[in-house]
């Protein structure tokens, strides 16, 4: 019996960073091609303050100009306080809340103006807000593999905090190498011990890297039980909180041709990938 691999497209983490804002009907129609390739996920983007992301003010309306009758692909928005969660929550076409947790301190700080203390209640207050509704919470554990500041960093720190969420009921947790710093090594050892102990907790991985720099940290997390992975097309954007130049994504095409390699199933239409892949570059540039 084969492999699946779930693969997300972030079309929200490749726009992000865009100083030209892209017109809210070319995000529409490119995100119409996006649903048809058969997605696990669409991360389609965010509900956080316009003068931090401009580029996503237009969230709500993007969101409403989607129609997703023909696809079973979740929808994702990035929140960063409970006054996020409360407006993605008021959106029925939004499933899953991903909130970035930063291991590091400082980007803690730089992303979200809180301390990672002040975070963690923020997300178990969230979470209580999720209760009875159909939307889940994704944790995003943002400079897991290390950081350019010289905060505190190793692989029992990460493991410490992957277990504080565990204790509260978090189910989805991807580890993200926000400023391309992660090396085979530490992805190996996380994703081997982090998996088997927490069985209840899905693992993914959102790595950024130079685009030819990809395949050591996908091989590392995959042959050590990762089975989601994040990406862009054309490995377009990476985070504009990083205070260090920006490092792109995973490529999406690198990603489906990772999984035929190693002959895991990815379930994804080639043909409608071909159409989004040429309107990304259309409107990404």
């Amino acid at each position: 019996m084969s492999q699946k691999i779930k693969i997300v497209d972030c079309p929200r983490d490749a726009m992000q960073g865009r100083h030209e804002f892209i017109p809210t009907q070319d995000k529409i129609d490119h995100l119409q091609k996006l649903l048809k390739v058969g997605f696990e996920m669409i991360d389609c983007g965010s509900f956080v303050s316009p003068k931090i992301i401009p580029q996503m003010a237009d969230t709500k309306e993007v969101l409403n100009g989607i129609d997703r009758s023909n696809s079973e692909t979740k929808l994702s928005v990035i929140i960063a306080s409970e006054g996020g969660a409360d407006r993605a929550l008021a959106h029925d076409k939004v499933d899953v809340l991903g909130f970035p947790f930063s291991i590091s301190e400082q980007f803690q700080q730089d992303n979200t103006n809180k301390s990672r203390e002040e975070a963690f209640e923020a997300v178990k207050n969230i979470q209580k807000k999720l209760e009875g509704s159909d939307k889940e919470l994704l944790i995003y554990f943002s400079m897991a593999f290390g950081n350019p500041y010289k905060d505190e960093w190793s692989v029992e720190l990460v493991k410490d905090w992957a277990n504080k969420f565990a204790d509260i009921g978090i189910t989805k947790i991807n580890l993200s190498d926000t400023t391309s710093v992660a090396n085979p090594e530490d992805v190996s050892e996380l994703f081997q011990n982090l998996i088997p102990k927490y069985p209840e907790i899905e693992f993914g991985a959102h790595f950024h890297s130079e685009y030819n720099e990809w395949f050591t940290k996908v091989d590392a997390a995959y042959q050590n039980g990762c089975r989601s992975f994040d990406g862009a097309i054309k490995g377009f954007g990476g985070c504009p909180m990083a205070k260090s130049d920006l490092v792109g994504n995973i490529p999406t095409e690198k990603l489906i041709t990772y999984a035929e390699s190693v002959k895991a199933e990815h379930g994804l239409n080639l043909f409608a990938f071909e159409a989004a892949y040429n309107s990304a570059l259309k409107v990404m540039g």
